[in-house]
């Protein structure tokens, strides 16, 4: 029985699928692991196939090829003495687990399956996987290992068990998501089970992006009297070493590296950085293209992208028509002048008057109205996909939370794109990260975020009115709340379910509740043919709201 353990903590950014260059990161990971003289290295859930798979698990070929790595993984133990713990999609007598898997000797020493499987908002594993059943701790050179998977960790009955079955520490393997709420609940989740099993407890989750999701590290360890002695950086790949030693009253962590996570608008900023890099260096793209109005929504857009991607990556196309002010002109040049990036500007006029004689035959004397407004918007859309089909770059669509919650929007107009920056976020919070980001990058962020320091765009797009010129005049408040009333409304809607007494409760108007309901539910059809987007809030659009488009409960009790 030893008194000593050396625990690596591997904060990984592992890709969905790829199979070869997960096993190539776990190696070199693994390899430093043993030249530091760590016993053992903890790896995040799915680590192997990557997380979260999601139907790629229904595939027995895919299967197989997971098995394969594995056992070439548990052959690096056979090695040196550092052990690995990996997590994987793993087989046994015809039931699929979401499992970890201790790698010692050469050999697959243990397997322990998620028990509490997630079914709610992004996550669908009872659909994927069959839960587990609670399993003592694994025994690792005389130390009793309480493995636990993500979701074990919310609950008490995992712990419990280990606790009962006399497990010495707690490893937990994560792949939690990031939400701006989620990073206090997550610790919250795990001091509750510390201070329940009295446990000292080990958490490492990953990093990076993977479609809508963010995963945002921030692994660390707790001793068993809930303090805090370890955290990773937020957002970045991570590895520490943990010494532990047993004493009278248990095993305790020795103090390592403490990284304080960011700030709320710093890490909403950062999950959008992450989120859009991972998503176009992920799937081969060689850049973006955006369009740019001179308003803020596609300033931020530009910001996020330079920053994630570096300024010879990201392509700023200007398309005014004749309701385009001089003003909006200027703002435009100006950003990305500050951002360093290219910008061409192609008029839309001629495609506008294009428009209107192939139609006229058709539309005749009617008065113009929202349809000439949406084949300029349309347009536009067609203007960069041109320019995405010829060049390869992905048209990034720069629409805000706030707008696609109301279907202010155009369908194969301003939706036209692969990704959206700015899905997750409100209207009022964008409003935030510029200003945020106009302050200039953090120090510690100075090698990560790759655009400029200090001011990212004009002081005149933050502060004048949001207006989506498409007709003389024109202010986003003809047609919608004050933003400030709009976003409190919608997210009482959205994120809390909130009925229209409820709401009307917090100030105001019935009516303007009732209308802004009106406009969520109508849009969903819109919402449907939108492009994936960074989720920061606690309920995103997509897999975490489920909607029905067609949908006769429309009265509003």
């Amino acid at each position: 029985m030893t008194d000593r353990l050396t625990i690596a903590l591997a904060q990984t950014n592992p890709t969905v699928g790829d199979l070869e260059g997960n096993f190539a990161l776990i190696r070199d990971v693994h390899a430093r692991a043993a030249k530091a003289g760590a016993d053992l290295v903890l790896f995040s859930e799915m680590v192997v196939a990557g997380y979260p798979p999601e139907d790629l698990v229904k595939k027995p070929f895919f299967l197989d090829k997971v098995e394969a790595v594995v056992h070439r993984l548990a052959e690096l133990t056979y090695k040196n003495d550092t052990a690995m713990i990996v997590g994987a999609p793993w087989r046994v007598e015809g039931k699929l687990f979401n499992a970890a898997l201790l790698l010692d000797g050469g050999e697959i020493a243990a397997v322990r399956a998620k028990h509490e499987l997630p079914n709610y908002g992004v996550f669908d594993e009872k659909r994927l996987f069959d839960a587990g059943d609670l399993t003592g701790p694994v025994v690792f050179r005389g130390v009793a290992l309480g493995l636990m998977i993500c979701e074990d960790m919310w609950y008490p009955d995992v712990t419990e068990c280990q606790q009962e079955c006399g497990a010495d520490i707690l490893l937990v393997s994560n792949g939690s998501p990031f939400d701006r709420r989620n990073v206090e609940s997550r610790m919250q989740s795990a001091v509750a089970r510390v201070t329940e099993s009295g446990l000292p407890m080990v958490y490492v989750n990953q990093v990076g992006g993977q479609d809508e999701l963010v995963f945002d590290g921030a692994s660390f360890v707790l001793n068993a009297d809930r303090g805090l002695v370890l955290q990773l950086p937020s957002f970045e790949a991570g590895f520490a070493i943990s010494d532990w030693q047993r004493g009278a009253e248990g095993w305790q962590a020795a103090a390592g590296e403490m990284i304080k996570p960011p700030e709320d608008m710093e890490t909403i900023y950062r999950a959008m950085v992450v989120g859009l890099r991972d998503y176009v260096t992920k799937n081969g793209f060689p850049g973006v293209v955006l369009g740019m109005s001179g308003g803020i929504d596609s300033a931020l857009s530009a910001a996020v992208a330079v920053d994630a991607l570096g300024a010879d990556k990201v392509h700023c196309v200007m398309m005014p028509s004749p309701y385009t002010s001089h003003e909006s002109l200027e703002d435009a040049a100006e950003a990305v002048k500050l951002l360093g990036c290219r910008l061409d500007e192609i008029n839309i006029g001629p495609a506008m008057t294009a428009f209107d004689e192939m139609l006229k035959p058709l539309f005749g004397d009617r008065n113009a109205d929202i349809t000439e407004e949406n084949i300029q918007s349309r347009a536009r859309g067609l203007t960069l996909m041109a320019i995405s089909n010829k060049f390869g770059k992905m048209v990034l669509t720069t629409g805000n939370k706030s707008e696609m919650s109301v279907g202010y929007a155009t369908l194969y107009g301003d939706m036209c794109g692969g990704y959206s920056v700015l899905k997750d976020i409100y209207k009022m919070d964008v409003f935030r990260l510029c200003r945020w980001r106009n302050e200039g990058k953090p120090q510690a962020w100075a090698e990560i975020l790759k655009g400029p320091d200090g001011p990212v765009m004009p002081e005149r797009i933050i502060t004048k009115p949001p207006s989506a010129e498409l007709r003389p005049d024109q202010k986003d408040e003809d047609s919608l709340p004050p933003y400030e009333v709009l976003d409190d409304i919608l997210e009482c809607l959205i994120e809390h379910e909130m009925g229209v007494g409820e709401i009307t409760a917090r100030g105001h108007a019935p009516e303007t509740v009732q209308r802004v309901w009106k406009l969520l539910d109508l849009a969903e059809y819109k919402r449907r043919q939108a492009p994936p987007g960074v989720k920061v809030t606690s309920r995103a659009f997509g897999k975490d709201r489920r909607y029905p488009i067609t949908n006769a409960f429309r009265k509003i009790i």
